[in-house]
């Protein structure tokens, strides 16, 4: 089965727990802090394995999730960092921001990767916060969450030449004839239901990588007969070999058919050079209509070529002239770097709303974050939490809205008592 589409969820790792802990020698009655802090969480990452072909995998398993970073340790120690999750794909996956359909990332490179999800920040152990004015601090940090996202994942296929035409033109046939790969072949149309890909060798130094589009049918553009999930595949190719039914009642008018929807789905596609071929020469009819079929296409301009991929007739031909063709076809467009999506609006931003119990609700990255990391057993680490409420306007916020004494404020996952 060839997947080409998939939504997954990633969640990298927990940052590891930094800790409170103070030096206890024997002779040193007051030793200082000397909690460790946590281990870094897990990265998500992509990466491009040239022996994955497909997206079947993410079929069956739709949650993945990294490590979390190890909990501090006594005597300065730092918590084991967690390994990144390296989550393979192939070759022409395209990731999405499901959210917000925005690009991540374009994987075309064997062993490029992409990182979708940052592991949380280590927690800082409390060594972090002794001052002169604090020399036993009872604080420290709990590991930053890791991110969670929804992402979607497109594999468009990468060949060089991409083999395009009606249903049952000999697309499967020809590619199985001057190439290993091996595509389901039978006299009926829609024999292939996914692209294939196939190594054409030239000679000792040169080579072809062919891809046989399934059979194009009118409205494909729109998204008849599954167009849109095959059209997106030749987007990759920089040549096309248009293979023309011979057999076929009126082979030109499905030659000019078939380009329409390749410019009506992508103009570019419309303006890929093209072989053109009349298959299926070993059938006498077919030699007996080529003189006006061939006058025809080139009063368009085209130089066909008459093959028949059974008897393997004039394929070799075809190929060196697609091979011809692609060194002088414009080079694919350099892949940008795309980063790993950040948002662009200020972490440090919040709101403020009342819920139906009359409780209050503040919700905001940063705010979410700190309360996260917060040991709440700690009254040093409760009243650092309240200081950086302060610093970012919460605290002023809420009291400009009317909170109360006794009022509850849910921040996260925690619920907090409102103390004036």
């Amino acid at each position: 089965m060839f997947i080409d589409e998939a939504k997954v969820t990633v969640q990298s790792g927990r940052g590891g727990d930094g800790i409170v802990h103070f030096r206890r020698e024997k002779f040193v009655p007051r030793g200082g802090p000397d909690g460790g802090d946590g281990g870094k969480g897990g990265d998500v990452v992509f990466v491009v394995n040239p022996h994955v072909n497909t997206l079947f995998a993410f079929r069956n398993q739709r949650v993945h999730r990294a490590e979390d970073g190890g909990k501090g340790g006594t005597s300065k120690k730092t918590g084991r960092s967690a390994n990144d999750l390296l989550i393979e794909v192939p070759a022409g996956t395209i990731v999405y921001d499901d959210e917000t359909g925005e690009v991540v990332g374009d994987l075309v490179e064997n062993g490029q990767r992409l990182i979708v999800a940052n592991g949380g920040r280590a927690g800082r152990g409390n060594i972090h916060f002794a001052n002169s004015r604090n020399k036993t601090p009872r604080t420290a940090e709990k590991g930053e969450p890791g991110e969670e996202r929804s992402v979607r994942l497109e594999l468009k296929l990468i060949a060089d030449v991409g083999i395009v035409g009606v249903p049952n033109a000999g697309k499967s046939t020809f590619l199985a004839s001057v190439t290993n790969a091996k595509p389901k072949i039978a006299s009926y149309p829609f024999t292939t239901i996914q692209p294939n890909l196939g190594v054409a060798e030239l000679d000792e130094y040169n080579t072809l990588v062919l891809a046989d589009i399934p059979g194009l049918i009118e409205g494909a553009h729109e998204g008849v007969g599954l167009g849109h999930d095959f059209l997106r595949h030749i987007q990759r190719t920089r040549v096309l070999i248009h293979l023309l039914d011979g057999t076929a009642e009126d082979p030109i008018a499905d030659f000019f058919q078939i380009n329409s929807e390749l410019s009506l789905f992508d103009e570019h596609l419309g303006k890929k050079l093209q072989v053109v071929a009349v298959n299926k020469a070993d059938i006498p009819d077919v030699v007996e209509r080529w003189p006006i079929l061939e006058a025809d296409l080139k009063k368009h301009g085209y130089e066909p070529y008459i093959i028949s991929a059974v008897a393997g007739t004039n394929v070799r031909e075809l190929l060196y002239k697609a091979a011809k063709l692609l060194s002088t076809a414009p080079e694919m467009p350099a892949v940008p770097e795309f980063p790993v999506y950040r948002s662009e609006t200020d972490p440090n931003e919040f709101s403020i709303e009342r819920t139906e119990t009359g409780d209050w609700r503040v919700v905001g990255k940063s705010i979410e974050r700190a309360a996260a990391m917060t040991y709440w057993e700690h009254d040093q680490s409760v009243r650092r939490f309240q200081r950086i409420m302060e610093a970012i306007g919460i605290d002023q916020a809420l009291r400009d809205a009317g909170v109360k004494p006794g009022h509850m404020i849910n921040i996260g996952e925690f619920e907090l008592e409102w103390e004036d």
